[in-house]
């Protein structure tokens, strides 16, 4: 996927790049929770849209559409933040998108109505948006290279942890509580914003720029972004990653309880076999990346999916839907965990924050696209069809645009790095 991991490492890669990430805990720790507290804040509404729908009048297409409408506001998020966390540092920008959202969130509770809910949500996602983009550049830029594929697995990991916990807080809260109180603790990430500030240093590299810039302002400008066919390539590999993956978990926990006839109780269980299976698939596939290359475990992990994707929506009994869910997980979900290293190298140093935002921005068109049509489509030719092909469809455009790599990567060699 990447020249850097498209070559196989020697049998201890794995622990090699683990040791070498210990000094860099703080970071790794701060990007990962970033991920976890954003996932646990989106999935939640995923969660409860039955249930919201119900009390605010909406329909489970209506409902798509307030994904929808998050999905726009982390396009506007990944492409302006990126762009601040170019020119005012990856660290200062990922303080304000963790407090951004958080804020949103817990206001989210507050909605008296479906446009109230739409406009929300959409304010949540510019702070969700603008998160992301600014962790992964600190987070890629801070660690060693022979890391960044295990430092980008971690980091998105924590969208399965954060989603585990977004299912318990469902289970036990949502019964009793009702779905308004499941955001009113979405305000809590915003403690996060005081460990970045206290213990996570700024970008090493966003740090060298800055005083190149300052030591010649008019001999060196600042490179101008341009769309180069690795800066193309990026794009189209999230836009369809996040179409065919928003397939997959947009709609999962009410096609349980739709389909199923599953409790919000019982939902849990299978969300967590779920979440089990990506915790443990995501550091696999960056190891996996680092031993045998990105593109060869990209292509496993996708053809894997595909073959999972009817037991995991049509199995005949309850143990096979939770074997079918910890396998996608595995496969389906944990090929996020190639996401921050694949773009980062796609995108030169003084340009990297918005060119990894405009990406994640696309890729919430992708989800959004996927938001609308899966429900379109499940009311033509049922829920599980229409899932089914939306997953087979983007997987096989994400395999085709992966499959060749552009004879140069402007990024897959940051200043500081040693010489290849």
């Amino acid at each position: 996927m990447t020249q850097a991991s498209d070559h196989a490492s020697g049998p201890g890669g794995e622990p090699g790049a683990l040791r070498q990430l210990l000094p860099y805990w703080r970071v790794t720790l701060a990007a990962f929770l970033g991920w976890f507290l954003d996932a646990f804040d989106q999935v939640v509404l995923l969660l409860a849209l039955p249930d919201i729908g119900k009390s605010l009048g909406a329909s489970l297409t209506g409902m798509g559409l307030v994904i929808t409408a998050q999905s726009i506001g982390r396009l506007i998020g990944n492409t302006s933040w990126g762009w601040l966390a170019d020119r005012y540092g990856r660290k200062l920008t990922f303080m304000i998108g963790v407090i951004w959202f958080a804020v949103f969130s817990g206001v989210s509770g507050l909605a008296w109505s479906y446009t109230a809910m739409v406009v929300i949500q959409l304010l949540f996602g510019i702070g969700f948006g603008g998160e992301w983009t600014a962790s992964a550049s600190l987070l890629m830029e801070s660690v060693p290279p022979k890391t960044r594929p295990m430092a980008s697995a971690i980091m998105m990991s924590g969208y399965e942890f954060g989603f585990f916990a977004a299912a318990g807080a469902q289970a036990l809260i949502l019964p009793h509580y009702g779905w308004r109180v499941l955001f009113f603790i979405d305000i809590v990430p915003a403690l996060l914003a005081i460990f970045i500030r206290i213990g996570v240093p700024e970008s090493p590299v966003w740090l060298r720029m800055r005083e190149k810039s300052r030591q010649a302002p008019t001999a060196a400008p600042r490179p101008k972004f341009r769309f180069g066919p690795a800066a193309i390539q990026a794009l189209l590999f999230m836009l369809f990653l996040q179409f065919q993956n928003a397939a997959i978990y947009s709609f999962y926990p009410s096609f349980l309880r739709d389909v199923h006839g599953f409790t919000p109780a019982m939902v849990f269980p299978a969300v967590a076999a779920y979440c089990l299976g990506s915790i443990v698939g995501k550091p696999v596939c960056g190891w996996a990346a680092t031993r045998f290359g990105g593109r060869i475990t990209l292509v496993v992990y996708l053809v894997l999916t595909v073959l999972d994707i009817v037991p995991f929506l049509s199995g005949g009994s309850t143990g096979v839907l939770l074997a079918a869910a910890c396998g996608m997980g595995f496969f389906g979900n944990s090929v996020f965990a190639l996401v921050p290293h694949y773009l980062s190298q796609r995108f030169r140093s003084e340009n990297r924050s918005f060119g990894m935002g405009i990406s994640y921005a696309v890729a919430s068109l992708g989800q959004g696209v996927a938001s609308f049509v899966v429900p379109w489509g499940g009311g033509m030719i049922g829920l599980a069809r229409s899932i089914e092909l939306c997953v087979v469809g983007g997987s096989v455009l994400v395999a085709l645009v992966a499959a060749r790599q552009p004879a140069v990567l402007p990024g897959a060699h940051m200043e500081g790095d040693p010489e290849p």
